[in-house]
């Protein structure tokens, strides 16, 4: 039997508001085990832990039970305070009288029986613990970074600076992401150019950073410190190491009519192109799907005109594989589909464009030099409709939106209707708007700007229809404070449509065994204490793959992925998790069951000797596990058949123990 000291925690009103932590005391204090019981008002705080540190001396005790907050929040302060005062960390229980019962039971006397039997719990368990030990493995001192965009970029340089390497792996053929579409960017109106050319120049140059453009992961194995990751560089036809950039094979491409994605289809590029004119790298893609040399053997022009024999037409995709001591999700966001948005006519009128498209029309190496034309006809647009939360905050009509804010609508709409009021001071601007939201230094100074200096008309409602009559689109919406509908007669309009994670990050998410929310954003480990962490040790997030952000927040998010993942490599060893699968070969039946199910890989089978009966000797197949792979998340104790597999810290007997104390 253990020696077991109880501590309940007030946690000021939190937990002493709901539940009477005098009489919690008392009750676990009669447990069996329990030698000494405890409460106070701040466990956590220094004077608490120094609490438990005297108990421990005094008491002798060989086991611990903190009823406090969440295990996920505290777990790791009480067992560094269990480990300064001689005790193994791993004696301590955690038991969550605070989320579990004051946070939920509005009723005292309900809050209290349940924290009695919280704690009682996990009393059971501690009296089955064992001490354990970490193991340590060695650290691979570089780093993957995947995406390239202004947070990947960012990333990746404050890493590099602080003298590890580091790797980009960009899907597109040269990095940039979204900033690098951008005409100006708010509150500043800096030229985004201007801003992300020079960090993606230092990317190139830099001695420690290599660029995998053009390439996508698609295999990652291993653990913190240690992931193996299969990199699939695509074939772009054109030696990387050979091209210059010069441009002359997208001069001379004969096949002219090519939909260019870079402005989202609103002009048309060569087979073979250089995305824009700043690309990094600058290095010539051919696209397959519209090369005639690719499809049908015919043609070869810009083989011919190409004076550094950089074509390659028989290049095949190739696949890399690297180590890496810890790897950063920064895969972006693109805005969502406005294909069910039938109300706005998107589909059925050149006029009605996205924001992002809005940019690309205003950008001078855009599809129109920079000017405001309709897309229907080039003619110059005097009406203009900006409609705000276009798939936004949609909790009624989920399936075509997201319920969420998109949180950065209502300033790039602000910032697109003051540079067109200044450009063009001819024309009407309106913007429909649900709230007008700006939390961010200099914000909401900017959005009054808009309404105050460039006359910009901002109407509280929402569009209900548009709809295209000749070269005009009919704009029925609400004003909500001058209670009356409106019908304006617009040129042009612009839908601020929401954003969400890329489509990449499901299946990426997946390979990191990463937690991502119903949304498909990256889950951090803890939204205030563990922001740019995922769940999965070793995989830091950075930029919009977490939560929408503007350009700001992005850049501090990277810089704060970038100094995670610097402490993480500027260790020689980390100290692993103790608690981990072992399987008991007597009774393995080798069926594969655990194999099968483990997400790091870190079970294998082998053939074995077993002493049979009358001395005879069996050769059994069994598992094995690699306690440095693994996790501790036991899925292999859940499919395992015959019960050969456990966890150690929570063994079967150990989970069995807190269900019958829960039902004593």
């Amino acid at each position: 039997m253990q020696r077991i000291g109880v501590f309940v925690c007030w946690c000021g009103s939190n937990i002493a508001g709901t539940v009477d932590v005098v009489r919690v005391a008392e009750a676990l204090g009669k447990e069996p085990g329990v030698v000494h019981s405890a409460n106070y008002q701040y466990m956590c705080s220094q004077a608490g832990q120094q609490l438990i540190k005297d108990a421990i001396k005094e008491h002798n005790l060989t086991g611990l039970v903190v009823c406090s907050c969440s295990p996920r929040m505290h777990e790791a302060t009480f067992r560094k305070t269990a480990q300064s005062a001689g005790l193994n960390p791993y004696m301590v229980e955690i038991a969550n009288i605070r989320e579990q019962c004051s946070w939920i039971h509005k009723d005292i006397e309900e809050g209290t029986e349940k924290a009695i039997v919280l704690g009682r719990t996990a009393i059971a368990k501690v009296n089955l613990n064992a001490p354990l030990k970490p193991g340590e493995s060695p650290v691979t001192k570089r780093a993957l970074v995947i995406g390239g965009g202004i947070a990947g970029i960012q990333t990746a340089l404050d890493i590099a600076d602080a003298g590890f390497e580091v790797d980009i792996v960009e899907k597109e053929p040269t990095i940039g992401g979204k900033m690098a579409k951008l005409d100006k960017t708010f509150p500043t109106l800096d030229c985004a150019a201007c801003i992300l050319t020079p960090k993606m120049v230092d990317v190139a140059q830099h001695e420690k950073i290599r660029i995998f453009s053009y390439s996508e992961v698609s295999a990652v194995k291993g653990f913190v410190g240690n992931f193996d990751v299969t990199i699939k560089k695509k074939a772009r036809y054109v030696k990387e190491d050979l091209c210059t950039g010069c441009g002359a094979c997208t001069e001379k491409c004969p096949m002219k009519k090519v939909p260019n994605d870079f402005n989202l289809g609103m002009d048309n590029k060569r087979a073979i192109y250089i995305p824009f004119a700043q690309a990094v790298p600058k290095v010539a893609t051919i696209d397959a799907d519209y090369c005639n040399m690719l499809k049908n053997g015919k043609c070869g022009v810009c083989a011919k005109v190409c004076t550094a024999n950089a074509i390659d037409y028989s290049q095949k995709d190739e696949f890399i594989e690297e180590k890496y001591g810890a790897i950063v999700a920064a895969t972006g966001f693109n805005p969502i589909s406005m294909d069910k948005f039938d109300e706005f006519a998107y589909s059925q009128s050149k006029d009605v464009i996205t924001s992002l498209e809005f940019e690309r029309l205003m950008n001078a190496a855009g599809p129109s030099a920079g000017k405001l034309v309709r897309p229907s006809d080039g003619k110059h647009p005097h009406t203009l409709v900006f409609v705000q939360c276009v798939g936004s905050r949609c909790s009624s009509c989920a399936e075509k939106g997201k319920e969420y804010c998109s949180k950065i609508c209502c300033m790039y709409t602000a910032k697109h209707a003051m540079l067109t009021r200044d450009k063009y001071p001819d024309t009407d601007v309106y913007v429909f708007y649900i709230d007008v939201r700006t939390p961010g230094k200099n914000f909401d100074e900017f959005y009054r700007r808009a309404v105050e200096e460039y006359g910009v008309h901002y109407i509280k409602g929402m569009v209900g229809k548009i709809s295209p009559e000749g070269d005009k689109l009919v704009v029925q919406g609400s004003d909500l404070i001058a209670n009356k509908q409106l019908k304006i007669n617009a040129d042009l309009v612009v839908l601020a449509a929401a954003i969400e994670p890329d489509k990449t990050a499901r299946s990426l998410a997946t390979m990191l065994t990463a937690s991502m929310d119903t949304n498909d954003f990256f889950t951090e480990a803890h939204p205030k204490l563990r922001p740019v962490e995922s769940p999965t040790a070793g995989v830091f997030l950075s930029g919009a793959c977490q939560g929408p952000k503007d350009i700001p927040e992005t850049v501090s998010q990277a810089g704060a992925a970038a100094a995670k993942v610097i402490g993480l490599l500027a260790k020689d060893k980390l100290t692993g998790n103790p608690c981990v699968a072992h399987s008991d070969e007597m009774m393995c039946n080798g069926c594969s069951s655990c194999e099968r199910v483990c997400p790091y890989g870190a079970i294998t089978y082998s053939d074995k000797e077993f002493r049979g009966p009358n001395r005879t000797t069996l050769i059994r197949r069994v598992a094995t596990v690699n306690e440095a792979i693994c996790q501790g998340c036991g899925a292999c104790t859940v499919a395992c058949p015959s019960g050969a597999m456990d966890l150690k810290g929570f063994a079967n007997k150990q989970i069995m123990a807190e269900v019958d104390a829960i039902c004593k």
